[in-house]
């Protein structure tokens, strides 16, 4: 008897996944992942390079299932995928490999997909300021920084839960901080606030101003017991403007002119009881092309404005504006509803400790010019909380 080699071609199967030397492969989806990963995929035999494509090869963000763009090397056994831009962080991705995958001796691999998570808390990319209060106030996103004249009477301490860092502490009283360009921020088509907040009930008797740029002059967030607002100024001419409120009463109320939706929060105790003493997501946009305004509360759409509704001149606003009247400070106050130097406003005098100054947490304030879809301001909040 003469034996013969084996002929059999070796299985292509799975060895191992790694991004950034974290185990993609095994019983739990990793959470950990930083945003700049490198993906490694080890096989138990050599890899036919001209296989290893992104036809074959996809990485997916799996909120609006966006195929990231990616790079794909093959050496021997080992594929690396290599993200082009950087991933979102807090969101989950899906790597998939597909069938079309074959060894150098034409063996097809049994498609498998793996999950992982990117660390930390999802944004979307764009912003135009952006601060996080990791120890400072400082811009995170463009060169909108504070001086240090301008941080007044404010503590960084833990935030929501150990992903979120640290958030600013605001006393109620004289805590500020004064960020510069108020006009550039409040003036676009398109807009986004996003931020977080720990109001305490206990100050003002519940009335807050949180953020303002210029007052309704610019835009500015408050809070009161029972509800809260977006005041803006919106431009509807070359030279003109006019001012609206974004309102959310939590009542279910319909009765005024422009409102087309408005959340009745009664059956999970009230506006109060959601927001007061309590960490809460707030999201105010305005798209220009629809006239729409929208709150968003913990990831969920609480209230719609339809500006086409309202008469004139609001029906013709073409987005936010800041109007540089006289009295109005050209600082965007965080904890106030202006900055120190506007006079224009005899309820909102920074002099003033009564003033409805905000008193509590604040954290990750981000300003986008442009609308933040529905899917990643729900992305946002669950990341975040």
């Amino acid at each position: 008897m003469i034996s013969c080699k084996d002929d059999d071609p070796s299985p292509l199967e799975l060895s191992a996944v790694t991004a950034n030397d974290i185990d993609l492969n095994g019983a739990t989806a990793p959470n950990t992942v930083p945003s700049d990963a490198v993906i490694k995929v080890t096989f138990s035999t050599n890899v036919d390079a001209t296989s290893a494509t992104a036809a074959n090869i996809t990485l997916t963000r799996n909120f609006d299932n966006v195929v990231v763009p990616t790079t794909i090397s093959t050496t021997d056994n080992v594929v690396t995928i290599t993200p082009t831009t950087k991933l979102y962080s807090g969101a989950l991705y899906i790597l998939s490999l597909n069938a079309g995958l074959v060894s150098t001796e034409g063996v097809v691999f049994t498609p498998i997909t793996r999950s992982f998570s990117t660390a930390g808390t999802f944004a979307p990319a764009g912003a135009v300021a952006y601060f996080n209060f990791e120890s400072n106030a400082n811009d995170q996103a463009g060169s909108n920084n504070p001086a240090a004249s301008d941080v007044i009477d404010i503590t960084y301490v833990d935030g929501r839960n150990s992903a979120s860092g640290k958030a600013a502490s605001f006393n109620g009283t004289t805590s500020i901080i004064e960020v510069p360009n108020a006009p550039t921020l409040a003036t676009t088509a398109d807009f986004t606030l996003s931020v977080w907040i720990k109001p305490d009930s206990a100050a003002h008797h519940g009335g807050n101003f949180v953020i303002g740029a210029g007052g309704y002059n610019g835009f500015e967030f408050e809070i009161n017991k029972n509800d809260g607002k977006m005041a803006a100024q919106y431009a509807t001419g070359a030279t003109t403007s006019a001012s609206q409120d974004l309102w959310l009463d939590g009542k279910g109320n319909t009765g005024f002119s422009g409102w087309t939706f408005s959340k009745d929060l009664t059956g999970s105790g009230g506006f109060a009881a959601i927001v007061q003493q309590k960490w809460s997501h707030f999201v105010f946009t305005y798209e220009a092309s629809t006239k729409i305004g929208t709150i968003y509360l913990n990831g969920e759409k609480v209230k719609t404005q339809d500006f086409d509704l309202y008469s004139a001149p609001l029906n013709a606003a073409t987005g936010l504006k800041f109007n540089a009247v006289t009295g109005v400070g050209q600082k965007m106050a965080l904890g106030f509803y202006s900055d120190r130097s506007t006079t224009a406003y005899d309820w909102a005098t920074y002099t003033n400790k009564d003033a409805n100054h905000f008193k509590g947490l604040m954290d990750d304030v981000h300003i986008y010019h442009q609308v933040i879809p529905a899917s990643m301001i729900t992305l946002m909040y669950n990341s975040g909380k």
